[in-house]
């Protein structure tokens, strides 16, 4: 007989999954339109450029990077949405280009459906990937609700000097993008079970692949600028930093790598995440689509979770920048467009 952790599919108790469970770019904005925050001369990076983790100044040498983040299943099996929940947020620290020093588990869970032995592969599976990132596991939190999530606050430490922020792009850069995207587009059809084993088997290697190239290139001052891909999509994550460094970009989208050809097959049968719906309607406020299909702005604007980082490459660093990141085992290393100079932060997609 099935025991209730056999039968028990998470991604059946969660409304939306991963990161496209996130709050729109829309709706954030309006959230934190009056929210009061302390001037302090010491925070290097705050909420004003909506970047990946906040940087605050102990000395001249040292910043701490601070994030948190949390989401519901999007996946079934409990030790992955650990691993996946774990390698999530650990990115946020390496998109600054710092290491990660300690973590802190942050656990909701239905317990009166979920049994305390999967929570356990959950809290497992989170713990051996912050173990793998060489960052201390030092506490966390649980409490009882209706959907289960899971995640991390994370506390980094970076070089003021060496930090990577989305705010210092210059026109000229080259965009290097270190993961496939479509996980939001997969992870979709895993919940309707329209996924093969095959693709999903692909989606959480890459979903659980750490970030660490971040804090390799940024220490060793061959980028400029980085950004996480997550659940804003590639276009908005993009966007923020166009905003943020007073630039635009222009991205060849033939030349922005699928996990797999079977992405599109999904999108065709509408298998699209409601989170990379909104994204798409936002990103059509501000990008202009030069000739791009609609699977494409799809792809493009899909929710992603655990997603690489794109990177601002001078010209003259992009062979230097190229051979960290083979060393480092990134899962690509594609150009996929460069920053440009605009009054506005467009973005202009080419076919």
């Amino acid at each position: 007989m099935a025991t209730s952790e056999q039968t028990l599919r998470l991604t059946s108790l969660s409304s939306c999954a991963g990161c496209a469970s996130k709050l729109s770019r829309q709706s954030l904005t309006e959230v934190l339109r009056q929210v009061p925050v302390l001037k302090d001369r010491n925070v290097l990076v705050g909420t004003a450029t909506g970047d990946d983790a906040g940087v605050y100044r102990l000395d001249a040498k040292r910043a701490l990077v601070q994030t948190t983040d949390f989401f519901t299943p999007i996946v079934d099996d409990p030790y992955w949405y650990g691993q996946i929940a774990a390698t999530n947020a650990l990115s946020d620290v390496y998109a600054m280009g710092g290491r990660p020093l300690t973590a802190l588990n942050l656990v909701g869970i239905p317990a009166d459906v979920v049994p305390l032995e999967m929570v356990n592969q959950i809290v497992r599976g989170g713990a051996e990937k912050i173990l793998q990132a060489k960052c201390v596991l030092i506490g966390g939190h649980t409490i009882k609700i209706p959907e289960p999530i899971f995640g991390y606050a994370v506390t980094g430490m970076v070089s003021p000097r060496k930090m990577l922020t989305n705010a210092n792009a210059r026109p000229g850069d080259l965009l290097i993008l270190t993961k496939p995207i479509g996980t939001g587009i997969i992870t979709t059809g895993i919940k309707r079970g329209l996924t093969a084993p095959a693709l999903e088997r692909k989606a959480i290697d890459s979903m659980t692949h750490l970030n660490t190239a971040g804090a390799d290139v940024a220490e060793r001052g061959l980028v400029r600028a980085a950004v996480d891909v997550t659940g804003f999509g590639l276009i908005s994550h993009l966007a923020a930093m166009c905003a943020s460094s007073k630039v635009g970009a222009e991205i060849f989208a033939a030349n922005v790598p699928a996990l797999s050809s079977e992405v599109f097959d999904l999108i065709a049968t509408g298998c699209i995440p409601g989170g990379s719906r909104d994204n798409l309607a936002y990103a059509n406020g501000f990008t202009d689509w030069d000739g791009a299909s609609d699977a494409q702005k799809t792809l493009l604007t899909d929710a992603q979770t655990s997603g690489g980082l794109v990177l601002c490459v001078p010209p003259k660093n992009d062979q230097a920048v190229r051979k960290r990141l083979e060393r480092a085992g990134t899962l690509c290393a594609a150009v996929i467009g460069s920053i440009v100079r605009s009054s506005k932060p467009r973005i202009r997609v080419r076919a």
